[in-house]
């Protein structure tokens, strides 16, 4: 993972929730300095930290705010959306059969095929690799004789977090670190 310094056309904004922590690890909570100093103006938010970079108008000047928190604690009991991208991040972005890391081949498989009366539900999809969904066909696991690594199962908002911390973005200012945590060794 490379820190880098930001370039002055894309100043983007971490955003904490009230208790100092990501809104979304992944995809990672941030804004455009405009949404930023927007929020400030509107006393929605606390500058934490700030660029080097002033954002300057005719009768105003104030540092680019890198690092913000919310004043009013958001909620994260909500149930997560059910969608492919989700599907994918509950499953670490690899096939539930043969353990395949290669996004370009990344589809979704019916574990109990739609044919067979299975549902698109979270208990259902599972993240599958283009030739083991071929392989697997019109068949239960079971009857293909492919095993899933870990069975298909509602996430929560936690547990999805939990699985975007695996997953660092390529780009983090150096104001933010003290705010992430990932299960990887930065660099420096």
């Amino acid at each position: 993972m490379r820190v880098s310094k930001v370039a002055p056309e894309d100043l983007r904004c971490l955003v904490l929730n009230a208790d100092y922590q990501p809104l979304s690890y992944y995809p990672l909570s941030t804004w455009p300095w405009q949404e930023a100093i927007k929020a400030v103006f509107l006393e929605r938010v606390d500058v934490v930290s700030e660029y080097e970079t002033a954002i300057r108008s005719p009768s105003f000047a104030m540092r680019a705010p890198s690092v913000v928190a919310l004043r009013d604690f958001v909620t994260q009991d909500r149930p997560p959306a059910f969608t492919r991208f989700n599907v994918f991040l509950r499953d670490g972005f690899q096939c539930q059969y043969c353990g395949s890391k290669q996004l370009d081949m990344l589809t979704f498989d019916h574990v109990v095929p739609r044919s067979r009366g299975g549902r698109t539900t979270w208990e259902n999809i599972v993240a599958a690799c283009a030739p083991c969904n071929l392989k697997k066909g019109g068949r239960t696991p079971e009857q293909a004789r492919m095993p899933m690594r870990r069975a298909a199962l509602r996430p929560t908002v936690h547990q999805l977090q939990g699985q975007g911390r695996r997953f660092p973005p390529k780009y983090l200012h150096e104001s933010w670190l003290d705010y992430l945590y990932w299960d990887v060794e930065l660099e420096p």
